[in-house]
């Protein structure tokens, strides 16, 4: 499989499938079956949908964790991951709903079990879309290869956000 990359300019948003080669990204890359998306805020691309805050109208309301965990081994066709990137990110997403953050879920480690648990769920085929500052992913460690890279510059003093593609491989590699 070739890899894709691509890099486009748009103004940031705090709401990142609101930016204009992100929304494009999803609609073509989203496929039948069941997507879902652990940090939806307020998008509607995934067909089951979860955030913390109970001002979004998603599916649920939980950590994000414990929303992954309820799914069963390769039930899931396709995942959004779009996490809060920093820990001031983390800080406002879950100090306010009763989570208390520490160094724990600042740390990579803390990011290593939502990926565990997407590369649990997903089914063999499946697509993992994640979005960050770097270009990680789920990881050829989990299974998954690469197929498409979207970076959006900002422009001025605003990161880039990168977007990864990846799918799931029939059977997991041994390194």
């Amino acid at each position: 499989m070739n890899l894709l990359i691509e890099r486009k300019w748009s103004m940031p948003n705090k709401n990142t499938f609101s930016i204009k080669p992100f929304s494009e990204l999803l609609k073509e890359e989203i496929t039948h079956g069941i997507w879902i998306d652990p940090f939806a805020n307020r998008n509607k691309f995934a067909t089951i949908t979860n955030d913390l805050n109970p001002k979004y109208k998603t599916d649920y309301q939980m950590d994000a964790l414990d929303f992954l965990r309820m799914f069963k081994d390769e039930s899931v066709d396709g995942v959004l991951y779009d996490p809060p990137y920093s820990p001031r990110q983390v800080t406002e997403s879950y100090k306010g709903f009763g989570k208390e953050v520490t160094h724990k879920t600042t740390q990579s480690s803390f990011w290593s079990k939502h990926k565990d648990e997407i590369a649990r769920i997903l089914k063999p085929t499946g697509k993992a879309i994640c979005f960050g500052w770097n270009s990680q992913g789920v990881g050829k460690n989990r299974g998954f290869h690469l197929k498409r890279i979207l970076l959006v510059a900002h422009g001025a003093a605003h990161n880039d956000t990168i977007c990864t593609v990846e799918v799931k491989e029939t059977q997991k590699k041994l390194s």
